[in-house]
C-alpha cells in the first residue's frame, strides 16, 4: 500500500473516533509528557488502535494522541515519539507528522531532551533550535517522491523562524527561564556519545545533539507544515572535563524538572497566537 493511501486509512479511523479539528500539533519528547495533562482532552486514542502507526517502545512515552484545548488553541498532542534506534525506518517515524497534516494543523511543535555541547547551555536549560545537522543513518524523503505530499527537493532555508523564536526568549526572559537559541545535532543513537563525538559536535557548530527531531522537521518541510522546535538541555557534555556517566533516568528526571519552564513558554505562546 503506497505511504498516501496508508495516511488515508489511518485518517479515516481517527475520524470515526473524534470530529474535532486542531490548530496545533505538539511532539511531546522523552520526559515531556507532562504537558499533554494540562490539556483539556475531548478524545484519546493510543497509537495501538491507529492503523499504520507505530507503537512507542521508549520509557516515558506514554504512546497515545490527545486532542482537546490549551491555552484557548485547539491542539493534538503526540505523547511520545518514535526513534530510528527503536528499529522503525524513517517513513514509519515520521507517519504520524504526516496524518496531522492531514488532520488540519496549521503549525507543528516539536519538544526534545538532548545534551549540551555549548559551555553556556547547562542542564535543565531550554534551547530554542534555529538550525540543525542532520548526520542520521537515512532519510524520511528518500525513495520515490508522491507530489501530493510535497516536493521532490524541498529546499530548507528558513525551516526554523528565527524571529518565533526570539519572541520564546523574550517570554522566557520575562518570567526567569534560562534560555538560548542553537543548533541541534541528530545522529542515530541509542547510545550517548563518546567524548570525542561530543568534542567533534562541539567543533562543527552544534549546541545540542539529540536522537530524534530532525526527521519530524524534514517531513513537516516537505509538507509545508511551519515548525517550532524546543530542546531541554539534559546533560552537559562540553567541555569534555564537565562529562559525568548520566542513564536514561537521570535524563528522564532533568527533562521532567524541566517540563514546567518549557510548558509555561508553549502556553504562552499558544495564548499569544503564536502557535
Amino acid at each position: 500500500m503506497q505511504l498516501y493511501d496508508q495516511i488515508q486509512e489511518s485518517l479515516s479511523y481517527l475520524r470515526t473516533q473524534t470530529d474535532f479539528t486542531p490548530e496545533t500539533g505538539i511532539i511531546l519528547g522523552t520526559g515531556l509528557s507532562q504537558l499533554a495533562d494540562k490539556i483539556d482532552a475531548v478524545c484519546e486514542i493510543p497509537y495501538a488502535d491507529i492503523p499504520h502507526f507505530p507503537v512507542s517502545t521508549v520509557q516515558s512515552h506514554s504512546g497515545k494522541l490527545v486532542f482537546g484545548t490549551l491555552a484557548g488553541r485547539r491542539v493534538v498532542a503526540m505523547a511520545g515519539r518514535f526513534h530510528y534506534y527503536e528499529g522503525y525506518d524513517m517513513p514509519q517515524i515520521t507517519f504520524p507528522v504526516r496524518v496531522l497534516k492531514f488532520l488540519g494543523i496549521k503549525r507543528l511543535v516539536i519538544s526534545n531532551a538532548a545534551g549540551s555541547v555549548s559551555p553556556q547551555i547547562m542542564a535543565g536549560d531550554l534551547v530554542f533550535i534555529k538550525d540543525h545537522i542532520n548526520m542520521q543513518a537515512a532519510n524520511p524523503l528518500r525513495g520515490t517522491n508522491d507530489e501530493r505530499l510535497g516536493p521532490r527537493f524541498p529546499d530548507m532555508l528558513g525551516t526554523y523562524d528565527r524571529e518565533l523564536n526570539a519572541r520564546a526568549l523574550a517570554i522566557a526572559a520575562e518570567k526567569g527561564i534560562r534560555a538560548h537559541e542553537g543548533v541541534y545535532l541528530g545522529l542515530q543513537g541509542p547510545n550517548l556519545e563518546t567524548p570525542a563525538e561530543y568534542r567533534m559536535a562541539h567543533i562543527i557548530g552544534a549546541d545540542m545533539v539529540g536522537m530524534s527531531t530532525i526527521p519530524e522537521v524534514l517531513v513537516a518541510r516537505h509538507m509545508e507544515l511551519p515548525v517550532f522546535v524546543a530542546s531541554v538541555a539534559t546533560n552537559k557534555c562540553f567541555p569534555l572535563e564537565d562529562l559525568r556517566p548520566t542513564t536514561v533516568d537521570d535524563v528522564i528526571a532533568v527533562a521532567r524538572a524541566a517540563e514546567p519552564k518549557l510548558s509555561t513558554i508553549v502556553e504562552q505562546m499558544l495564548a499569544d497566537r503564536l502557535l
